[in-house]
């Protein structure tokens, strides 16, 4: 077996690692941006009615995806804190469970899709089009989400041992097949039948498990520096709860937006469906902002981490550091495009003159929050690396419930132009939040840091 990689966390010089570590998630994340934007471009192209019942159809999917992120980012969190601290029996153990906590979740969300995605729908529409729609989407995204739950928990696993060129090619593979299926399946190309929404659907679901099977591939067919075994497998709940002691944190800030996003959808439609589908457009630009932060910080949290676990305060303090100047910088790009070209970037998903009206005020708005964010996102993943991942939950309940759509319902009285300022209010409330808790932080966990013995394994 080559030497292993994750000691590179603990010697490699810091701007180059974190960019080596961080470039291929920013890379496939893009992708995966892209494949957010087509997807829509190419729903669009079948009515604003199709648009709006994707739209409609989000909050469920990132409640789904906030159980697998979390899940993965607990995973994460505890395998490089525990490679940090030599412990290798206990990373093995945790990234055995990544596997088998993948499945469970996706049993329980192919349960959701079952029984509640009907009663969901008819809580925000009484168009019979958009429901169907609506319905005929989400059945397919949360039944057959197997490939989403285990392929992320592979690429966690992999990621925090150093390994980012693994997770890249998989979640490229699976962006691409999205992107590639998209027209084929909806528009009945190729021989295959017209589906419509559904084949958008069917699109995600493909690209997922696409990715699940060559990340599988990868994680058995190689040596890496965890090594899973199912032999003698049994629930270790010490572990479980380690894994979820980060990871539920993680999962309530990304639910929490679950339900922030019905509310503002709440909060719109009661101007126009054309506001919900442009707020559904929204989101799906804004990845191409977010997602290459978010890069980075599935690069920084594994060096966070193992430094962390190592003891190594000076080099905990560099990656903090420089993660947050490279997402400003970042941000701050992405800001310069919303003001610039806000037209532009509407005409991408057909936009009707009432949609361009409300809608380049609203990027435009929404855009100032952009910068205040990266630092809020960098913090956040701080918080998660050195296993405090409460802290991280409270600043995303402070921003998406208890500021932001308070807020918004606030300024709906006063006007629909209004309503997208309580995006850069809310966002500046947590960053106060998130620089005050990383001092606290700081003075608590990482102002006495000293390195430790090395070798250490816990007990069973």
């Amino acid at each position: 077996m080559e030497q292993n990689t994750s000691t590179k966390l603990g010697t490699a010089p810091m701007f180059p690692l974190i960019m080596g570590m961080s470039f291929p998630a920013m890379l496939s994340m893009l992708v995966q941006a892209l494949y957010n934007v087509v997807d829509s471009y190419f729903v669009a192209k079948v009515s604003e009615a199709a648009l709006t019942a994707v739209s409609l159809a989000f909050p469920l999917q990132t409640l789904m995806i906030s159980v697998a992120c979390g899940t993965a980012v607990g995973l994460n969190s505890l395998i490089s804190r525990r490679l940090g601290e030599g412990r290798q029996k206990d990373a093995d153990r945790a990234a055995t469970h990544g596997l088998v906590l993948g499945v469970l979740s996706w049993l329980v969300f192919a349960l959701v899709g079952i029984l509640a995605t009907s009663a969901f729908f008819s809580v925000f529409t009484d168009d019979p089009t958009v429901h169907k729609m609506g319905c005929d989407y989400t059945y397919i995204v949360l039944i057959v989400s197997v490939g989403m739950f285990v392929e992320m928990n592979v690429s966690r696993i992999l990621m925090a041992t150093g390994n980012m060129i693994v997770p890249m090619i998989t979640q490229l593979v699976g962006a691409i097949t999205n992107i590639i299926l998209d027209p084929i399946m909806i528009f009945g190309l190729l021989g295959f039948p017209k589906l419509g929404v559904a084949g958008a659907a069917v699109a995600t679901v493909g690209g997922q498990i696409l990715a699940m099977i060559i990340a599988l591939i990868f994680l058995f067919a190689k040596d890496h520096d965890v090594h899973i075994t199912f032999r003698g497998f049994k629930l270790h709940w010490r572990t479980i709860r380690d894994i979820y002691a980060v990871g539920v944190p993680s999962m309530v800030m990304q639910a929490i937006g679950s339900v922030m996003t019905a509310g503002m959808n709440a909060i719109l439609i009661s101007f126009n469906q054309t506001a919900v589908a442009l707020f559904g457009i929204y989101f799906k630009l804004q990845s191409f902002v977010f997602m290459p932060v978010f890069g980075l910080n599935n690069g920084l949290m594994p060096i966070i981490g193992y430094n962390f676990g190592a003891g190594n305060k000076k080099r905990l303090l560099s990656a903090l550091k420089i993660g947050t100047v490279i997402a400003a910088v970042i941000m701050a790009a992405g800001t310069l495009i919303f003001w610039l070209f806000p037209e532009w970037l509407l005409s991408i998903f057909e936009a009707s003159d009432q949609m361009v009206e409300i809608g380049v005020p609203a990027l435009r708005s929404i855009s100032l929050c952009f910068i205040p964010a990266a630092i809020g996102i960098v913090c956040s993943t701080l918080f998660q690396a050195v296993g405090m991942g409460g802290k991280s939950l409270f600043v995303s309940v402070l921003r998406q419930l208890v500021v932001i759509l308070p807020v918004a319902y606030l300024l709906s009285k006063i006007g629909l132009f209004y309503v997208w300022f309580s995006f850069p209010i809310a966002e500046t409330v947590s960053l106060a939040a998130s620089v005050i808790l990383l001092l606290m932080v700081y003075r608590h966990k990482i102002k006495d840091l000293e390195p430790i013995s090395r070798g250490k394994e816990a007990e069973s």
